[in-house]
């Protein structure tokens, strides 16, 4: 294990999904719609002090009409999330599956959250009330809840996924750690390939204000500076690892401080490379609408140095900027 990880806890879960309706319909931002609709079923299965979390941390939808915009076009998704630090990455797809039909997504508990009797206890119960709801308002026009069945889950060890749930049934035996996601990566540390493309797979937005955000997100075509270059994506993850440490209110400088001396002084190094790496040309555009984030697309540097791959290929595990509940913030290097 890359021993700059191990200030993180992180699991990842892969939903699968099978559709036993006669027609799914997927909403556009479908992680939006997931996190609002499965949130609200999590609040309402729990006793009324732990659910008060949840209700007040959803509570940002209500201004836009709650659980009223199910099934129906999001013209924005606020700054919301769960009370537990989560993503939610939906896997691109078709926007309408038949009977038997797939759906793949993915679910990261992370911090303080990335808890396997927790996922257990509260959210899978939660996931699979969703799928069997025998309540007609959500099953209008052929949407997704009360239409599938969790055909599959799995938990992630490294580069592989390993069952926990296979045709239906789960496994009880199967034991996740906050740790096994990190087993076997190499971060990049054996590949002789050399990189210079990174592509945004979702919408990204490394500001720091939300008001700024706000101001911003009227322009429709971005500015040469809207394109992040290397030395930002670093600080970014610094800040989206200040967010998994242990307890509240920390700051990257206290993921610094986490770090052991030979860690910083690898992440110096790669801090000063980045910053004589320039964005060669970028291509992109704003994200789609009804979407968080702002920006899509991709950034053309020269090349990446070798010592910076590995933090971008974490930062691509974290998700960095804002909005990371919805699963903003995530790309791929090439």
């Amino acid at each position: 294990m890359w021993a700059f990880t191990r200030p993180i806890r992180f699991i990842r879960y892969l939903f699968v999904w099978r559709v036993n309706g006669s027609l799914a319909r997927i909403p556009r931002c479908l992680s939006a719609e997931l996190s609002l609709f499965l949130g609200n079923t999590i609040a309402s299965r729990l006793p009324t002090r732990q659910a008060s979390p949840w209700r007040k941390s959803l509570s940002p939808w209500d201004r836009y009409g709650g659980l009223s915009l199910v099934g129906k076009k999001i013209n924005k998704i606020p700054e919301a999330s769960w009370p537990v630090e989560t993503v939610i990455f939906a896997y691109p797809g078709k926007l309408t599956y038949g009977p038997g039909e797939l759906i793949f997504w993915e679910l990261k508990l992370m911090g303080e959250s990335a808890d396997h009797g927790f996922f257990l206890e509260v959210i899978l119960p939660a996931v699979e009330e969703a799928g069997r709801l025998s309540d007609q308002r959500w099953q209008r026009l052929n949407r997704l809840w009360g239409q599938f069945e969790v055909h599959a889950v799995y938990a992630a060890r490294g580069p592989r996924w390993e069952p926990i749930v296979s045709d239906g049934r789960l496994d009880l035996d199967y034991r996740v750690t906050s740790t096994q996601w990190a087993e076997g990566l190499t971060f990049g540390a054996e590949s002789e390939r050399i990189f210079d493309r990174l592509t945004w797979v979702t919408p990204f937005d490394l500001s720091d204000d939300a008001g700024g955000r706000r101001r911003r997100r009227r322009r429709k075509r971005p500015r040469k500076k809207d394109a992040p270059n290397l030395q930002e994506i670093l600080e970014a993850l610094t800040v989206r690892m200040s967010q998994l440490l242990p307890g509240k209110h920390h700051t990257p400088e206290d993921v610094w401080d986490a770090l052991s001396e030979e860690e910083q002084a690898s992440l110096r190094a790669a801090m000063e490379q980045a910053t004589r790496i320039p964005v060669h040309h970028a291509n992109l555009e704003g994200a789609p609408k009804h979407w968080p984030g702002r920006w899509m697309g991709t950034q053309i540097f020269p090349s990446i140095p070798r010592p910076i791959v590995p933090y971008l290929e974490l930062a691509s595990l974290l998700h960095i900027g804002r909005q990371t509940h919805f699963g903003c913030g995530t790309f791929t290097i090439s």
